[in-house]
């Protein structure tokens, strides 16, 4: 059997469709097409051959599609022309199911700029340049304004959070680390430990997946992991928020361990285990550190400082932002890991933030100067594909830890909140 798709063109080609998703699977049988077949009528195509063997998914789904694992964007034959692949062999065409578009939900309004957001279950933690940290459920409703730095506000991260009690960690340009402990039905916050150590300001912090250790980047270009037990100093009294800058010095904590190595502010740190981290600096570098041995690993260069950078555990590689508009794709196992495996070009002002999809290998999202949040599938490096509109100004900092939110924080005083279906049929 075989089916005709014909017209005017540049010629035929032998197709082979395939999927890895089985419910949408069509004869296995040669399709010959004209060249120049683009994507909607590949649509038709499959949709047809679904209808034609009663499958009741028929005309309801639209698919994208792969050649050699990379999204075909433009007509077929034209594809086909800029990778230099030959015309009579057959063409193994995979198809995959369209991801849903992220929808708007909520514009959270602060005070400043947000330069810091995390979600966490149906909570979402943001950090602001009025040094304040806030507290809002993923409905858009503002819980909670927590005041104690007296810098801006670069990171924060969840630690613990359960139905009493929550514990989570700001970094600031203070140059400290503050780690606090919410009691969620009094909606009360209180500042139980101060991490000093860092001599000028801390840019950004990640916690390690067992959530027992946090690690800080900062602009004195020293790396420091810390313990996130609220009282493991042995401390049993815990200051009140009222209290807390007129701790005594001497018992701020310190940290576990310091690495040396950027030569410029370190921008973005992320946990590959809990013994490994990677950084991401202004000194044009990435690094993997070894936390047993105390020292680099192995460490990427680039032509650009990086301002971010985005760790996978569902795939193991990097994802970095730069100042020249792009996003990088570094594989830290290669041998040659200093060989970028993809540039995604689409932004058209510095990249400033990006995150990794925690439930789907393929996706990520960036933000960016240029008023942006991008969605991005790594097989699609030429277009993202969806643009998250909302932001009037610059993008800070994006987040993707709860699958469900895709979150966005800017200097127009806003976070953006998107509903992910992604995160919940997958692929």
């Amino acid at each position: 059997m075989s089916l005709k798709i014909t017209g005017k063109s540049e010629g035929q080609l032998q197709l082979h469709l395939h999927t890895k998703q089985k419910q949408f699977a069509v004869p296995d049988v040669p399709y010959s097409i004209r060249a120049n077949v683009s994507n909607k009528e590949l649509n038709v195509l499959i949709n047809t051959l679904l209808k034609d063997s009663g499958n009741s998914e028929a005309g309801k789904v639209e698919f994208d599609f792969l050649l050699n694992g990379e999204f075909v964007k433009i007509p077929l034959g034209q594809h086909l022309k800029e990778r230099e692949i030959s015309f009579e062999d057959t063409v193994e065409l995979e198809y995959v199911e369209r991801y849903p578009a992220p929808e708007p939900q909520d514009c959270l309004l602060h005070d400043d700029w947000v330069s810091a957001v995390e979600a966490k279950d149906n909570w979402i933690l943001t950090g602001c340049y009025d040094n304040t940290l806030n507290i809002w459920t993923t409905k858009g409703k503002h819980k909670l304004t927590i005041p104690g730095h007296i810098a801006p506000v670069k990171g924060v991260t969840w630690i613990s959070l359960d139905e009493e009690k929550g514990v989570f960690a700001s970094a600031s340009q203070d140059q400290t680390v503050m780690l606090w402990e919410w009691n969620v039905k009094a909606n009360s916050v209180e500042c139980v430990q101060v991490c000093k150590g860092h001599e000028r300001g801390v840019d950004c912090i990640a916690a390690n997946r067992s959530k027992t250790r946090m690690a800080t980047g900062s602009w004195d270009t020293m790396l420091k992991v810390w313990s996130t037990d609220v009282h493991s100093d042995g401390d049993s009294q815990q200051p009140s928020t009222s209290k807390r800058q007129k701790l005594d010095p001497e018992k701020a904590r310190t940290p576990i361990l310091t690495l040396a190595g950027h030569r410029e502010c370190i921008s973005g740190v992320q946990w590959i285990d809990d013994n490994t981290l990677v950084t991401s600096s202004w000194d044009h570098t990435i690094k993997i550190w070894d936390l047993a041995l105390s020292g680099i690993k192995s460490e990427i260069c680039g032509h650009k400082s990086f301002f971010d950078v985005s760790y996978s555990h569902l795939n193991g590689l990097i994802i970095a932002a730069s100042p020249d508009k792009n996003l990088r794709l570094y594989d830290p196992k290669s041998n040659q890991g200093t060989i970028v495996k993809n540039t995604y070009l689409g932004h058209t002002q510095w990249v400033q933030a990006v995150r990794w999809s925690t439930t789907n290998e393929y996706l990520f999202v960036s933000g960016a100067y240029d008023n942006h949040v991008k969605l991005w599938d790594y097989r699609s490096p030429k277009a993202p594909i969806f643009e998250l509109i909302g932001h009037e100004d610059k993008v800070l900092a994006c987040d993707w830890s709860n699958p469900k939110f895709i979150l966005s924080g800017g200097s127009d005083n806003s976070v953006r909140v998107f509903k992910s279906k992604i995160a919940i049929g997958g692929q």
